[in-house]
């Protein structure tokens, strides 16, 4: 498979950067200046990761990101010169999967976009296809999430932290253990940046939010019954 990323970046020399490294890994690269031209090529391509910058001309990635979360659970890595802890909840808080502060070095971005993508679209040979537990069923060859048969559209990281949590069903998961589970070693998030991912998947959740509880300063567990 030949991946087609997005990116969203104004700064004419790092949007060059970042493709050069997307196109010698063999991605296919569409670039948009504003957050305009990143709307219309969103509507007009199916990307399997966007690239997105917080501050852009004439629409602002805050709202792009929450423009496409409406419709799609597309991978978004948002990059930003700002590095302010509640900016940084805010993206997690509007979908975006995950945050790269600037300046930032061009291959741990690589490598942030092949996790993604590895990840997000793997196949899972000689592993289970399906996964259901207390009314929530996981299909993974389709990433499809439903709760008690109906569709819940879930982002990456919120379906990699709901399977996570369902695969160890009982079993109490230290919030380390989900950053690295899901952003990886490189990332140095916090547990303000879980209880985010936590709090909007409990709400997608409904009925079943309460099958994911807390353990106070420890993590979470995903509970055998309600």
């Amino acid at each position: 498979m030949q991946y087609k990323i997005l990116i969203v970046e104004d700064e004419t020399i790092l949007r060059e950067i970042v493709k050069d490294y997307l196109l010698n890994e063999g991605y296919k690269v569409v670039e948009a200046i504003d957050g305009e031209q990143a709307i219309e090529s969103f509507q007009n391509y199916a990307f399997h990761l966007i690239i997105l910058d917080i501050m852009l001309p004439k629409v602002d990635g805050w709202t792009v990101c929450r423009r496409i979360r409406k419709v799609s659970n597309v991978p978004i890595i948002m990059l930003t010169a700002r590095i302010d802890e509640d900016d940084t909840l805010l993206g997690f808080e509007l979908g975006a999967d995950d945050y790269v502060a600037k300046p930032y070095s061009p291959p741990i971005l690589l490598a942030r976009v092949k996790r993604l993508l590895e990840s997000r679209y793997r196949l899972n040979e000689g592993s289970i296809d399906t996964l259901t537990k207390n009314g929530i069923s996981v299909d993974f060859s389709s990433r499809l999430v439903k709760v008690e048969g109906v569709n819940v559209n879930l982002t990456h990281t919120e379906f990699e932290i709901l399977t996570y949590l369902m695969q160890n069903q009982g079993i109490v998961i230290t919030r380390e253990q989900l950053l690295y589970k899901v952003w990886g070693h490189d990332y140095f998030g916090d547990d303000r940046t879980i209880n985010t991912h936590i709090r909007n998947l409990r709400a997608k959740l409904g009925t079943k939010s309460k099958l994911i509880s807390t353990i106070i300063r420890t993590g979470y567990k995903f509970e055998e019954s309600l």
